[in-house]
């Protein structure tokens, strides 16, 4: 994947999925944003990304704030003078496992305010910068949950699927603009998210596994690695899809 040089700004980029994405980009040669909300968590990746030779920058960032994004986007240009790649990853999983009529009001807000306001901000603010610079990529993490109905997480579920549909309307509306966008789509991976649900009662690592054929959870690695493919020019006639990767789960 040739990555090289290309300006990358990652939200959650301070753990999981989005630390493994960040440090990929920069074993690849990319020139690498590393936001978070938790500061000390991204300095510590950026750190990582520096020892072997990368580039990178630490950002503070809330992505529920227009403002903080507005200026996340406006750091990264004003220190590296575009912005090729956005890969929108923070989100957030409710507190609480309920069914609907029981669902937490605080956790819908708070879910949504991330997974989905969230995104929907950096797309903005990406768009309107790509759009002055004549090119761009941008790449959502949205879930396993965002194509599949997924039980007692009603505020998650909600919250990707319109990830991936944000995702398809945008891409239809730039792509003769010279910006794709498309979105991941992980299953259960190994993550703070995952192990909250692990947390929850005894059998639940074997009682997700039999949901899925390859019989383990994902790696942030492998999650990360397709999001490094779409963001590289060699998928550069693909827009407005969603690539799975469940172990496959979806499959059942």
């Amino acid at each position: 994947m040739d990555l090289e040089s290309k300006i990358v700004v990652i939200t959650g980029a301070g753990s999981g999925i989005g630390a493994a994405t960040a440090t990929l980009f920069g074993e690849h040669g990319a020139q690498v944003v590393v936001s978070d909300l938790n500061m000390k968590s991204a300095q510590r990746v950026v750190e990582g990304i520096k020892k072997t030779n990368g580039s990178a920058l630490a950002v503070q960032a809330n992505v529920t704030q227009f403002k903080e994004v507005e200026a996340l986007v406006a750091k990264t240009v004003n220190e590296f003078g575009r912005v090729d790649v956005m890969v929108n990853n923070a989100g957030i999983g409710g507190k609480n496992q309920k069914k609907t009529a029981e669902h937490s009001h605080d956790d819908w807000h708070d879910v949504i305010a991330v997974n989905q306001t969230g995104v929907f901000y950096c797309m903005q603010v990406a768009l309107q910068q790509m759009m002055k610079q004549g090119h761009g990529n941008i790449v959502n993490v949205a879930s396993l949950a965002g194509l599949k109905p997924s039980g007692y997480n009603l505020s998650y579920s909600a919250s990707k699927y319109a990830v991936v549909g944000m995702t398809k309307s945008a891409a239809l509306e730039y792509g003769r603009k010279n910006i794709r966008i498309n979105a991941v789509c992980p299953g259960y991976t190994n993550s703070v998210l995952l192990d909250r649900l692990l947390s929850s009662r005894p059998d639940m690592g074997d009682t997700l596994k039999r949901l899925i054929p390859m019989d383990r959870f994902g790696e942030p690695h492998e999650i990360a690695g397709a999001i490094a493919w779409l963001a590289s020019d060699d998928s550069k006639y693909i827009t407005g899809q969603t690539i799975t990767l469940d172990g496959g789960t979806s499959l059942q």
